[in-house]
């Protein structure tokens, strides 16, 4: 594959720009903007109506909280399990400490297979670790086989959501696309041709090529099996027809018996895709003599993951089902899709699950792209309390500035610092709010609203106006209500 365009910016948080700054290009281009509203408000709609038909909906959200958190609290004795039945079955399991560690298990793997080529179920796990681009430098030609992976893979560009990658492209982008680089001058817009069209592009690979790369939605330690659910058939298609399958999974994604997945995969599909279940659900235990791949090998990436693991209050992060409803849910996201977050993971849970496996070394504007507004929490179906790891995220960051040498001629710590002066003495607060009042009077227009300010608080003005001051303040009006005896 060749590689998308500014696609270290989305797979290495190291080289990402801070939010303020990768959301303004998004916030100027209206069409995306509005791809991305559409596709949400259809996701949100769906999701709707299908959560409401569950009367015992909230006792499934208690029940997978439940489990996640005991997995999570008892996951090197499930991991072992798994490893153990996976290996009796026929697999094979290899533990990745990082990235690199990972992408050379699976390039060993390629090479052993004798593979050029590879095809693809759709992995965030696989792009967290840049593996397409690895995999091309070693001479290995990647091919996704999910549709929206197909758009952005053929049209060079980085995906924007969790669970619809090309939200935020059109049809009739798409069929740019597709025209252009399948040589297809003659193709309308039409879903049905579309979708058609990606199948011929597909089909031979499907056939052909004898190795295959997938995630998993999750591990069962009980059976040592895989699950992996989708919406299209191309999963099943890898999943059957290589002779080599390799699985690239988190080690967070197990779950503790084969009977938790009637919990889950009821919350996921409807908090997903507005489904009551995904059209193709995929389980498979280890090797099957003459029945499917024969050569079957399950990849476990830390990668981050037991630092998380470590500290409490972050260990709920390690939660997710990777549904994306937080992301349908947030005001933030839906103005600036995903690409302003400069990682694979976008949205609310992108912004605190990034920061922690980079470390804190890198994309700490992310835990402030969110208004604390709540919405992340509600709809999660397995309750990660995403504002209270957003709160403990930002302290870190701001301990972190403090601590930084040079720090207290930085411009913001002065500003929070003259800030703290003010809200720390009455007189003072009361003196600024008096010269605030007449400063800002040269820029309130008369329709009473401010909608340009210089220097530093242009930056607020730049995607926002700011309502005038009052002419007199609440203080002033109680103290003159006060002295007129009411």
């Amino acid at each position: 594959m060749s590689q998308a365009k500014g696609e270290h910016a989305i797979l290495d948080p190291a080289l990402a720009p801070p939010f303020p700054q990768a959301a303004l290009p998004v916030l100027r281009n209206p069409q995306l903007r509005k791809n991305v509203a559409h596709a949400i408000d259809v996701i949100q709609a769906k999701r709707g109506r299908l959560v409401a038909e569950k009367a015992d909906w909230q006792e499934l959200r208690e029940a997978a909280a439940a489990i996640r958190a005991h997995v999570l609290e008892n996951l090197e004795f499930y991991l072992e399990q798994f490893e153990e039945r996976c290996t009796a079955a026929g697999g094979h399991v290899h533990w990745a400490a990082d990235a690199d560690e990972a992408r050379q298990i699976i390039l060993e793997i390629l090479r052993q297979a004798e593979a050029t080529e590879v095809i693809k179920i759709k992995t965030m796990t696989s792009a967290e670790i840049q593996l397409n681009p690895f995999l091309e430098a070693a001479g290995i030609k990647a091919y996704e086989t999910d549709l929206a992976e197909i758009i952005l893979q053929l049209g060079e560009q980085e995906p924007s959501h969790i669970v619809v990658p090309a939200l935020h492209i059109n049809r009739s982008q798409v069929r740019e696309i597709f025209a252009r680089r399948m040589g297809l001058s003659h193709l309308s817009d039409d879903p049905k041709e579309l979708t058609n069209a990606a199948r011929a592009y597909l089909r031979q690979k499907f056939l052909s090529v004898p190795a295959a790369i997938s995630g998993a939605n999750f591990l069962v330690a009980e059976t040592g099996g895989v699950a992996v659910v989708e919406s299209e058939g191309n999963g099943r298609m890898c999943l059957t027809l290589p002779r080599t399958m390799i699985t690239l999974a988190g080690i967070e994604k197990v779950l503790p018996r084969f009977q938790d997945l009637e919990v889950v995969l009821q919350l996921l599909a409807r908090s997903a895709t507005g489904e009551r279940m995904n059209p193709y659900t995929s389980l498979w235990t280890g090797v099957t003599p003459g029945d499917g791949p024969q050569n079957f090998h399950v990849v476990l990436l830390d990668n981050g993951r037991t630092s998380i693991l470590a500290r409490p209050k972050h260990r709920q992060t390690l939660k997710c089902i990777r549904c994306a409803a937080c992301m349908n849910a947030c005001p933030v996201y839906r103005q600036t899709g995903g690409h302003a977050y400069g990682s694979v993971y976008p949205g609310p849970i992108g912004a605190i699950l990034t920061p922690q496996l980079a470390q804190m070394h890198h994309a700490q504007s992310l835990p402030f792209a969110s208004s604390l507004c709540g919405a992340c929490y509600e709809v999660c179906p397995v309750k990660i309390n995403i504002p209270e790891v957003l709160l403990e995220l930002r302290s870190e960051v701001v301990n972190q500035e403090r601590s930084t040498a040079g720090r207290v001629f930085d411009p913001l710590y002065l500003g929070l610092r003259v800030a703290h002066l003010i809200f720390s003495r009455a007189w003072i607060f009361h003196l600024a709010q008096r010269l605030g009042r007449i400063g800002l009077r040269f820029f309130t227009r008369k329709d009473g609203w401010i909608h340009a300010l210089p220097s530093a608080g242009g930056k607020w003005t730049q995607t926002r106006d700011l309502r005038g001051l009052p002419p007199q303040t609440f203080h002033a009006w109680w103290a003159a209500r006060a002295r007129e005896g009411k």
